[in-house]
């Protein structure tokens, strides 16, 4: 069996990790599975990069163990004042690591990482402004709302889960702690309040017990809510993100990158909130992309808030 040479290079309290030498080993069956974004029983996540193994320290969240290549040892030498000693060190080959990592080019660090459990409450301290993802499919746009709402002041983003009905229009939210969805949110999913996976009736109630208010992202009009218009059932009124007050206790919903927010929603919110587009040509764009409409409407709250610097 080859074995993985050890280095005399400093490790957090002078530690030697433990060498790895087997793919059937289980640790590197536990991180290939996790770094995939296979659900693990007990809660916990891979991270892997640098940046985001050092997110996960610095955020002081529960690290089991930290597994390094024999080329991305230099990393853990940078990061050994972070690691705390509860934290297991693990070391294998460059071609082993390879084999289990999820990116193309691996940096030679991983960690499983078990991340906070939020509660509604942590997102409804303050002055609460909350992000609402309804349906968002697209992991690199839940990640980078994600961190939209961590960089422009957010309080907090919850995903909904698609309600356990028959034929609802509502589709569950690509689930934030992924490993594309952590990528594209830089680390900022590891450190904002963040409540997966809730029904979207459960937090309607929620956020009406607690007196905030309710945003539709939407486009100027969809179809769907012509139609509705046209009907006895009428919709909230559209407004532009100017024309809110974001300073008061806010709750910014967005929707589905295609089919946006279901009318349920929408008739739930106490205003629609359309983005302007320049009309340049006879087929504008319907819509802008969702972390885009979102980092719009998040800088105009925060430019409220008096939040930038």
């Amino acid at each position: 069996m080859k074995t993985v040479p050890r280095t005399t290079s400093a490790l957090p309290g002078s530690r030697a990790p433990e060498v790895l030498a087997s793919r059937d080993n289980r640790w590197l069956k536990c991180f290939r599975a996790a770094l995939h974004g296979a659900e693990s029983p007990d809660g916990s996540i891979a991270v892997e990069g640098p940046h985001l193994v050092e997110a996960a320290l610095a955020a002081q969240l529960r690290v089991e163990a930290i597994l390094i290549s024999s080329s991305g040892e230099r990393h853990l030498d940078a990061l050994r004042l972070l690691v705390p000693r509860s934290t297991r060190l693990l070391r294998t080959s460059d071609r082993l690591f390879a084999g289990i990592a999820a990116t193309e080019t691996p940096q030679g660090i991983a960690a499983l990482v078990y991340p906070r459990d939020w509660t509604f409450e942590d997102l409804a301290r303050g002055t609460p402004l909350i992000v609402v993802l309804a349906g968002v499919q697209d992991p690199g746009n839940v990640g980078a709302i994600i961190r939209a709402a961590e960089g422009l002041g957010a309080s907090g983003v919850a995903t909904c889960a698609p309600p356990a009905r028959q034929g609802s229009e509502l589709a569950g939210t690509s689930n934030p702690l992924g490993p594309k969805a952590l990528r594209a949110s830089a680390g900022s999913a590891l450190r904002v309040p963040l409540l997966r996976g809730i029904q979207s009736a459960v937090l309607l109630l929620q956020l009406r017990m607690a007196s905030i208010r309710i945003y539709a992202a939407c486009p100027a009009e969809s179809n769907s809510q012509r139609e509705v218009r046209n009907s006895d059932d009428a919709l909230p009124a559209l407004r532009r993100p100017w024309e809110i007050d974001w300073r008061a206790p806010s709750a910014l919903w967005i929707g589905n990158e295609g089919a946006g927010l279901p009318l349920d929603i929408v008739r739930s919110a106490d205003a629609r909130v359309t983005i302007p587009q320049v009309a340049t040509r006879p087929t504008a764009l319907e819509s802008l992309n969702a972390a885009a409409a979102a980092s719009i409407l998040l800088y105009e709250a925060a430019r409220q808030r008096g939040e930038l610097a």
